[in-house]
């Protein structure tokens, strides 16, 4: 058996956990002929094939499988080491990948990361702000912020904050739309909200908490598309009230509101890693020092 490169493992992961070279090669900032040649490398050496291509992407063999045990066991072990070693300099240094749903990422998040990179000017840091699910265990973000407290073992979960959303409209559209006095009148209104199917949790199923009933709707898998429908006149929508009661053209127009709560979560290991830390601890400061933002 050739000895194999134990970087190669790296691209077997990403891989196994992406289920896709070129989703693969963008984790790693690496071209998709890369990934490929890695991955043949690695067969190669271990003698083994370790992925069945499939049209829906790469699925590990039963040798994958037994490899991916042992990979992970590695990863670990390296990120253990990292954390016992990435205290000993002043300057913080490499990348850090934050998940978070677009509202709390794009609208409160991005605006106060620059002062986090003032501090470290070396550091790199990754917003995603999108409507999904973030794998720890796939190693997708460093830190996910969610509005679903998880059940994973082995990571540090808090509590943010609570946060209200409540019906808003824009005051041209209320001034020339018949009155909405009670969820009943919504069936005069054209109401902004999710795509139903699109749902990654039921945690966003805000219409059927305010008990809207069926009538005409616009459609949009992002709140900051929907804040931007509602602000545009296309309807009335449930939004969050630390977005719309900045904006002078939104008017709240029902009294009900609903709750919800952000959760910010690592792994516990990877959160020994100092820069992992120091941008958790950002999150968390930045959230308790604004409070007054969420009502």
């Amino acid at each position: 058996m050739v000895r194999f490169d134990w970087g190669d493992l790296k691209f077997f992961l990403a891989i196994a956990r992406t289920g896709r070279l070129t989703a693969a090669a963008r984790v790693l900032r690496v071209d998709h002929a890369t990934v490929s040649r890695r991955l043949r490398a690695l067969e190669f050496a271990l003698d083994a094939k370790l992925f069945e291509h499939h049209p829906q992407g790469y699925r590990l063999t039963a040798a994958g499988e037994r490899l991916l045990a042992a990979a992970e066991v590695m990863e670990t072990t390296a990120l253990q080491v990292e954390s016992a070693l990435s205290g000993t300099d002043a300057a913080l240094t490499g990348t850090v990948r934050i998940g978070a749903p677009d509202g709390f990422g794009t609208w409160f998040l991005a605006r106060r990361l620059g002062a986090l990179l003032v501090r470290h000017p070396h550091l790199t840091v990754q917003l995603v702000p999108l409507p999904r699910v973030f794998s720890l265990a796939k190693r997708e973000a460093d830190i996910v912020v969610t509005i679903d407290p998880p059940d994973a073992s082995r990571t540090d979960v808090r509590r943010l904050t609570d946060y209200t959303l409540s019906f808003y409209g824009s005051r041209d559209y209320l001034a020339a739309h018949p009155t909405i006095a009670t969820t009943a009148d919504l069936r005069d209104h054209r109401v902004v909200g999710y795509v139903p199917d699109l749902l990654f949790t039921d945690t966003l199923a805000y219409l059927g908490d305010f008990g809207v009933p069926e009538g005409l709707r616009f459609e949009c898998a992002s709140v900051i598309g929907q804040i931007e429908a509602v602000r545009a006149g296309l309807g009335v929508g449930v939004l969050h009230d630390f977005v719309a009661q900045a904006d002078p053209s939104l008017v709240r127009v029902l009294p009900q509101t609903i709750t919800r709560t952000y959760w910010i979560v690592a792994d516990v290991d990877v959160l020994k890693i100092a820069r992992v830390r120091e941008v958790f601890e950002f999150v968390v400061d930045a959230v308790a020092a604004e409070r007054f933002v969420y009502g």
